[in-house]
């Protein structure tokens, strides 16, 4: 029995550079696909401080912001709103529906400077060196093959930008991830933690880490 869950683990194992460590493997959440209206709840941008989240990740009048997993573009109208015109959002998903919501809801909201982008779940397909900052809010724990994912986002951040994640800990299957497990799959991404704040939510439970590139 040992011998097969070797050998099961070895096949799942992602092939790895002469030098690199292994990766933590954790289970992961089915990405939501549901009513968008659950993001929209009148209050969240207050319970969330997310115009401190926005402070702590420098996004000012002018920068280029990507939104991971942006959803119904919740993150992404109040992201658009603070750069400006001459700023731009990034406003990346992996669901085509989403991606429609989005565009719609920036025509009717006149923000111009939202860039829907339809994604893949191993590939966001950002530009290179184009954002200042990243936002993941709640996504984490669904991405399947972090390793991917991380080095693209590292290759589309601009030097000095900053990544911010928020979630919340659990064991990667309940919509959530243990704090120390993401740490250690972004920090061997090329990444180097800089921050750590636990404000966005009152019952202590979610976290917020903010990365910048090694």
């Amino acid at each position: 029995m040992r011998l097969i869950a070797f050998l099961f683990a070895a096949a799942l194992a992602v092939p790895m550079l002469p030098g690199q460590t292994p990766v933590p493997q954790h289970p992961t959440s089915t990405p939501y696909a549901g009513d968008l209206s659950i993001f929209e709840t009148p209050g969240r941008a207050e319970r969330l401080h997310i115009d401190r989240v926005m402070d702590l990740l420098n996004i000012t009048p002018g920068k280029t912001v990507a939104d991971i997993g942006a959803g119904g573009g919740w993150f992404s109208v109040l992201a658009a709103r603070r750069v400006g015109p001459k700023g731009a959002v990034l406003a990346e998903d992996i669901n085509p529906q989403y991606i429609n919501y989005i565009r719609n809801r920036a025509a009717r909201e006149n923000l111009p400077n939202i860039n829907p982008i339809l994604g893949t779940p191993d590939d966001p397909k950002l530009p290179p060196a184009s954002v200042d900052a990243i936002l993941m809010l709640k996504v984490y724990h669904e991405i399947a093959h972090p390793e991917f994912v991380l080095a693209a986002l590292h290759a589309a951040m601009k030097p000095g930008a900053r990544f911010g994640i928020i979630d919340r800990n659990g064991t990667g299957a309940d919509h959530g991830l243990d704090e120390k497990i993401l740490r250690e799959e972004v920090e061997h991404a090329g990444f180097k933690q800089v921050g750590r704040y636990d404000f966005t939510k009152d019952d202590g439970q979610d976290y917020f880490l903010i990365f910048e590139k090694r």
